[in-house]
């Protein structure tokens, strides 16, 4: 039987395949035994993703609708204003909504976008809210002055194993992901970072996303794990259909090789019926995107998660910012809320 509270970072390729191939309910069985060993039951983490820069991404990454170079009839949008950014986080909140993350559709971020960045990450955490971002690449001083900002996780997922990866992405190396990782890590900012399966990869691969995933130098505190959508246009909207079950057993086992980290049942779930959804909560999935959209794919709407929720006895995580974190994070932003500056202002008349 695994330790269930214990993190290794000596994981290999080999002892993954072993934990893919066990007996369906005897991984759920560890799984969900380490998730009771770490985590509060029956609580789910909850998010609300929001699309500040939509299309036209330099990227050839073959599962995304938001690549220039694909034609998949995605309108393209600049950078959004801050006060959208601020309605959208007002209303993440009312509907239990903890963590607020913003997306943006480039390769990295230019330093003529910071301000805006900044701005709202701001405004967020004036909110009381969690804040997340993901904007591509980041060198140390974008890292440090998202920092700086008050903004708490950095979303950069690795996507796939890296025997796999360029079969899928070949404008940035896997070193680029893990060198921004770096970056986002000495900045103190927490990582987000998780991946995809269903892009056609072996099942070598999906052990090799989780090990590369478990044996960073410190663990992500949150791994989405993604299940492919897929998009007409894209050169993967033909991939075939990943079966559910290797769905479940990949987050089973995410759980039990990153026991303390949130593990995100993430985009797929559109497609999830509800006992499918059950089971990846049985497995040790314990955060959502909450609304109807991720960025430009589909999702449940709140209704039907809040139904869901009912229906499993499962309760939405609230924050717990400590003493110190709420003084830096939240007293702060609250007053830069109530004195807004000149960078609140209509960010796309400036891209």
């Amino acid at each position: 039987m695994i330790n269930t509270t214990t993190i290794r970072q000596n994981w290999t390729v080999s002892e993954v395949d072993q934990l893919f191939a066990l007996p369906f309910m005897d991984l759920l069985f560890q799984a969900q035994t380490t998730h009771r060993a770490n985590f509060p039951l029956n609580e789910v983490q909850v998010s609300t993703l929001l699309s500040i820069k939509t299309g036209a991404c330099p990227e050839d990454c073959k599962y995304c609708p938001q690549s220039a170079r694909y034609n998949t009839g995605l309108a393209k949008e600049q950078l959004i204003e801050v006060a959208k950014v601020v309605k959208a986080a007002k209303e993440a909140k009312a509907t239990g909504s903890t963590r607020f993350c913003m997306g943006a559709a480039w390769k990295n971020p230019k330093q003529r976008d910071m301000p805006y960045l900044l701005e709202m990450i701001k405004e967020v955490k004036s909110l009381g809210l969690e804040s997340c971002m993901t904007l591509g690449m980041l060198d140390n001083n974008q890292a440090e002055q998202l920092s700086d900002a008050g903004l708490d996780y950095y979303n950069h997922n690795l996507d796939t194993s890296p025997e796999y990866y360029g079969k899928i992405i070949t404008t940035r190396t896997y070193q680029d992901r893990l060198d921004t990782l770096e970056n986002v890590r000495n900045s103190g900012m927490k990582v987000c970072s998780g991946g995809i399966v269903g892009l056609g990869e072996g099942g070598s691969d999906r052990s090799g996303l989780l090990v590369q995933l478990a044996n960073l130098p410190q663990q992500p505190e949150s791994v989405p794990i993604n299940k492919l959508v897929k998009v007409k246009g894209t050169p993967l909207e033909n991939a075939d259909d990943l079966d559910d079950f290797t769905f479940i057993k990949t987050i089973a086992i995410a759980r039990i090789l990153m026991p303390k980290s949130h593990v995100r049942l993430s985009a797929g779930r559109d497609d999830m019926n509800e006992q499918t959804q059950a089971l990846c909560f049985m497995a040790g999935a314990n955060s959502i995107f909450y609304g109807c959209k991720l960025l430009t794919t589909a999702n449940p709407d709140e209704n039907s998660d809040t139904q869901l929720f009912e229906k499993l006895g499962i309760n939405k995580e609230a924050i717990n910012f400590s003493p110190s974190e709420a003084e830096k994070k939240v007293d702060a932003a609250i007053v830069r809320f109530e004195e807004k500056d000149e960078l609140f202002s209509d960010a796309t008349s400036k891209v």
